[in-house]
């Protein structure tokens, strides 16, 4: 299993022109499906004369979630290539809409098929692309003399405690990542008092979800089309 993803930093936006119909498309770094709807709502609202308002996204890591959506154009000419897009970049945690505006001509299935696609592509082109860790969320609790040598293993990993509560028994989420989970539990076993529970896995977009960054490296690729 792959210990990181590639998604876009922000949002990016690229334009493609076909027989006077104009095709918008827009990308997004999302981590669920609430920000999926909240950002095609906005967009539906932006540009409400437009004739329609297809999209792709994909979310997580293996298994992935994903969807597409033809809003009216003929079955599998809109969303399924925009779709073709995130997965010839190996992108994850991302949407992509695509806005078109008639021109009044008709472009066929293949002519829509590779407007769509180019329109992503050239968005994404525009867009930064990041490599993140994918981090496993476990939840701690310890005992109070234990806080030193559990402190001590999280500092030598590069890891911050999320919400530490230190008391008679200390608590706190840790977002790990893949590569050296292993390494981290098996440490963590020979801590006296330490209980240790997996939370889930994953490439969510903000640290206490499943996301933690490590040291991401910045990565540019031409779009193909």
């Amino acid at each position: 299993m792959e210990n990181s993803y590639k998604t876009i930093t922000e949002r990016a936006e690229g334009q493609y022109k076909e027989k006077g119909s104009r095709f918008l498309a827009f990308g997004f770094p999302v981590t669920d499906e609430t920000a999926v709807k909240s950002i095609t709502t906005s967009l539906r609202k932006e540009y409400h004369d437009a004739r329609h308002h297809c999209y792709a996204y994909r979310i997580g890591t293996d298994p992935f979630r994903y969807r597409v959506n033809d809003d009216g154009e003929p079955s599998g000419t809109a969303g399924k290539p925009i779709y073709g897009q995130i997965i010839s970049h190996e992108l994850t945690n991302i949407l992509i809409v695509v806005v078109r505006y008639f021109g009044g001509t008709l472009l066929g299935t293949s002519g829509l098929v590779t407007a769509y696609r180019s329109a992503a592509a050239c968005m994404l082109e525009a867009a930064t692309m990041i490599e993140k860790s994918i981090v496993v969320t476990c939840s701690l609790s310890f005992p109070y003399s234990s806080v030193n040598g559990v402190m001590k293993i999280i500092k030598e990993e590069g890891i911050e405690p999320i919400h530490p509560v230190y008391d008679t028994i200390c608590s706190f989420t840790v977002a790990v990542p893949l590569s050296v989970f292993e390494g981290f539990s098996a440490k963590m076993a020979l801590q006296e008092g330490v209980t240790f529970k997996r939370m889930g896995e994953g490439a969510a977009g903000n640290s206490y979800d499943l996301n933690a960054e490590d040291s991401p490296s910045q990565i540019k690729k031409s779009a193909k089309i």
